[in-house]
């Protein structure tokens, strides 16, 4: 579990090191992707308390919801559609729900944890 987190920190750390600008044109593909990656973060956090994680799996859905998400951005802007809003409504549910998952999961691990030394 520590992988994921370990690589969003210096990703943070890194973004927030760099002068790096996004031109404004780009923004909404490089925010689609952000929460794609962010999706896929916490999908592998809650494979690993699952005790389901497969790094293959993590790093292949990790590149393929990126470009996924951009590519429905690109495709929506071309269009003439706002097709991000599909993505980002996807993706943000679905991040909800891993995040619902991992909280009631780690309430549990700690329910469990608190029993055994009860015991």
């Amino acid at each position: 579990m520590w992988l994921p987190i370990l690589g969003l920190m210096i990703g943070l750390l890194l973004g927030f090191m760099s002068d790096l600008r996004i031109p404004d044109e780009y923004s909404s593909y490089l925010s689609i992707a952000v929460l794609a990656a962010l999706d896929t973060l916490f999908g592998g956090i809650r494979a690993q308390l699952q005790k389901t994680f497969d790094d293959r799996v993590f790093v292949s859905g990790f590149f393929f919801n990126i470009l996924l998400a951009a590519g429905l951005a690109f495709l929506g802007v071309h269009l003439g559609v706002d097709l991000y809003l599909a993505a980002i409504f996807a993706f943000g549910v679905r991040l909800f729900n891993n995040i619902a998952v991992i909280r009631r999961l780690i309430l549990s691990n700690w329910k469990k944890t608190e029993a055994k030394e009860r015991n």
